[in-house]
């Protein structure tokens, strides 16, 4: 076997969103988002996308752990002397639009909320983390969803023009690497967090979605074309949810069907951030679905333009295709879709795990566009239990990481230009999809509970002390 070897300038850390670990939701002059509306439970994406939901907050009827998180607001210093000791070279973190914007459409920030993010990054720097900033992280500001219909609206692409270039003014000389929008291509699945916005039926959910998604297209461009102005030597990425696609058997029918499903889904987005127009397939899909874009003068030139400089991604699992599917073959707890493939095991949630996808998804990504590629997101949410000395021995999620890690090195080995690897919730947070603190994905236990009990108290497991070393070493003793 082939000894793996990552580059000597490999960023290795870890990764978290601000809605999902900050807390202080209510503090320092922020204002109301998407998270911080969604309830606790496996059900709360289907509770927020109830026809004539009202966004209220009725804490006598749900928990709202995005409320608290973990406290990341006031411990931050704590948890980034942590990442340090693990020896983190980079922090894949979200700002949150409305501590920055209250409601989104001001013509000025808040003061304060830029204030907390300055003592962020000035923590990082005293132990010489490089921050990875995602712009737009599943938080768009309420104001927003309420009263412009979210992503729908193309008045929310002036808004985050001028929230992006307010972050790249002030953090100039504290934030290199960028990223645009959390997960797009995840937005026609889940539109609620990637558009802030249910849509008013299935019949115009792809229109609507799609609709949306041009609107962020056109802001990513904007974006990077003011954040290489204000900061020359910036990189700046789009950020895709990356899922294989395997037909389920040599049926050419269902080959094509794979195919199919693997442009619209895992290629679309990539093609309008990086090569900067819609693919030739994209015509055919919106129209057998009836997609009518709105696109106004210039905006094409404008995605041309200005592309991103690298992709990164999220790799969780993969996805398993046939063209006729029965209920009793689905796989039950994948995200974005498929059914059960028999080859592979899954999560306690039920998520296939597949860690030889991510090195085909890196090949597939590489070979494609010939950008660098920076896997900010994978992890495995798992539950955990604390033994009677305190100690966490989370030894399956060590398994997880390693075969996973041993895949990227193959795939750098097979040519892959990858810049780093920042593992999802590197401490424990709340679930995006689920509401839930038992999900846990981190190498710190944080003593936060379903129910909102708990003492926010942190505390090492096994993998922190196993991925300390993977750092250490630059992955050579996998």
């Amino acid at each position: 076997m082939t000894k793996l070897t990552f580059p000597e300038n490999f960023l290795w850390g870890g990764a978290t969103a601000a809605n999902q670990l900050e807390g202080g939701y209510n503090e320092g002059g922020k204002g109301l988002n998407l998270a911080d509306v969604l309830p606790g439970g496996k059900i709360r994406l289907q509770v927020i996308a109830q026809t004539g939901f009202d966004f209220e907050i009725d804490k006598s009827k749900y928990v709202y752990p995005n409320h608290d998180g973990i406290d990341f607001y006031h411990r931050y210093k704590e948890d980034i002397a942590l990442f340090a000791e693990m020896g983190f070279k980079a922090y894949r973190m979200s700002i949150a639009w409305s501590r920055i914007f209250p409601n989104g459409d001001e013509l000025e920030p808040n003061e304060e909320g830029l204030a907390f993010y300055d003592k962020v990054f000035d923590e990082l720097a005293k132990y010489g983390i490089e921050p990875v900033v995602t712009i737009s992280h599943y938080e768009t500001p309420l104001h927003l969803i309420k009263e412009y219909g979210g992503w729908r609206s193309r008045e929310l692409v002036t808004f985050f023009e001028r929230y992006a270039t307010v972050l790249f003014k002030r953090y100039k000389d504290k934030v290199k690497y960028w990223l645009t929008f959390n997960e797009i291509n995840g937005a026609t699945h889940m539109p609620i967090l990637g558009l802030g916005f249910s849509p008013e039926n299935q019949e115009t959910k792809l229109q609507d979605s799609f609709q949306g998604l041009h609107h962020q297209f056109v802001a990513s461009s904007l974006a990077v074309k003011a954040g290489h102005e204000i900061i020359p030597d910036a990189q700046i990425g789009c950020m895709l949810i990356y899922a294989p696609v395997y037909a389920f058997d040599s049926n050419p029918e269902n080959i094509l069907h794979a195919l199919k499903e693997e442009q619209v889904f895992n290629y679309l987005c990539g093609d309008v951030q990086v090569r900067g127009a819609y693919p030739t397939f994209a015509k055919r899909y919106f129209k057998e679905n009836n997609i009518n874009l709105k696109i106004e003068d210039g905006d094409l030139e404008l995605l041309k333009q200005y592309p991103v400089d690298f992709i990164s991604l999220s790799y969780y699992m993969s996805r398993t295709e046939k063209k006729v599917k029965t209920d009793e073959e689905k796989a039950q707890g994948n995200l974005i879709g498929g059914i059960k493939n028999p080859f592979l095991n899954a999560s306690e949630w039920g998520w296939e795990i597949d860690p030889t996808g991510l090195r085909i998804s890196l090949n597939n990504l590489y070979d494609r566009y010939q950008v660098p590629l920076f896997v900010v997101e994978n992890g495995l949410g798992a539950y955990d239990k604390v033994e009677e000395d305190g100690s966490i021995n989370d030894d399956y999620r060590i398994d997880y990481l390693r075969e996973h890690i041993k895949a990227m090195g193959e795939a750098i080995e097979d040519g892959v230009e990858l810049m780093g690897y920042t593992s999802w919730g590197c401490i424990d947070l709340v679930s995006a999809s689920s509401g839930e603190m038992s999900k846990r994905y981190g190498y710190i236990y944080v003593d936060k509970h379903d129910d909102g009990s708990g003492t926010f108290d942190r505390s090492k497991k096994k993998s922190f002390y196993w991925y300390k070393d993977v750092i250490a070493t630059n992955g050579a003793n996998l």
